[in-house]
């Protein structure tokens, strides 16, 4: 058996002694003062004095090791021990070979598929606890943003699709609908795939009656509605007088 250590660092190769302080100063809020999270770089030591991660280039396999706690590009944190690994120094030896043909450098990606993430899968090959839930939380919480906005968009695009299929056919109903009253052709067979001239004309009003759909699905304002009122109460007494009209033709 073997102990598993990880190794945490700060990430500050950003090349700019401002940023890489911005980064020290989130990661001492975040992680630190409540307890979140921040820019982690991790890597894991097992059997032997060399610790073990993954990162960018552009040929070749992205896994690596160097002296642990020694990563120059970093800035290092603490260590986590993980606990003790039932594999032989050989296996694990063939796991990292078999993880330097699975992780190319190329691949890499800073929400998805980052040095946290390969420690993750090495852990859980060597059978002890995967990474402090803290250590990668902000590439997750990147992550899941980035595919809720894409989902959010996808259906956004499928709603309005569907919209204006179901007002084409709605639309076609109606206007053939109509078109048989005025023709008088109700129950008249048609040729499959033949239109009228009649149709041809409303199929090119379609546009125009889908907007008039959308702009007459507004609520009423209160004064369409006061003049709606105005209308029905100058009805009443003109039908009162036709009705008296029709009473005294009756009785002549």
């Amino acid at each position: 058996m073997a102990e598993v250590v990880l190794h945490i660092y700060d990430v500050t190769n950003s090349g700019s002694e401002k940023t890489n302080n911005t980064i020290l100063q989130i990661n001492r809020f975040f992680k630190d003062g409540i307890g979140l999270g921040g820019i982690f770089h991790s890597a894991i030591q097992v059997y032997g004095n060399d610790e073990w991660s993954y990162g960018y280039c552009e040929q070749g396999t992205g896994v690596f090791s160097c002296p642990s706690s020694k990563n120059p590009m970093y800035t290092y944190r603490e260590k986590i021990v993980l606990g003790r690994t039932d594999c032989t120094i050989s296996m694990v030896n063939q796991m990292f070979r078999e993880l330097s043909r699975e992780w190319p450098g190329q691949t890499y990606d800073l929400l998805s598929k980052n040095c946290n993430h390969f420690c993750d899968v090495l852990c859980d090959r060597l059978g002890v606890p995967k990474l402090p839930g803290w250590v990668n939380r902000f590439a997750h919480a990147g992550d899941t943003a980035l595919e809720v906005a894409g989902n959010t968009a996808m259906r956004i695009k499928q709603a309005k699709t569907e919209l204006v299929s179901a007002s084409r056919v709605a639309y076609r109903f109606l206007s053939n609908v109509t078109s048989n009253v005025t023709n008088g052709s109700i129950g008249s067979p048609q040729r499959p795939g033949t239109l009228n001239s009649s149709e041809n004309g409303n199929l090119r009003m379609q546009g125009t009656w889908l907007k008039g759909i959308l702009n007459t699905a507004k609520p009423s304002t209160s004064t369409e509605r006061e003049n709606k009122d105005d209308d029905a109460n100058h009805a009443i007494p003109n039908q009162t007088k036709q009705s008296r009209d029709s009473e005294v033709l009756m009785f002549q």
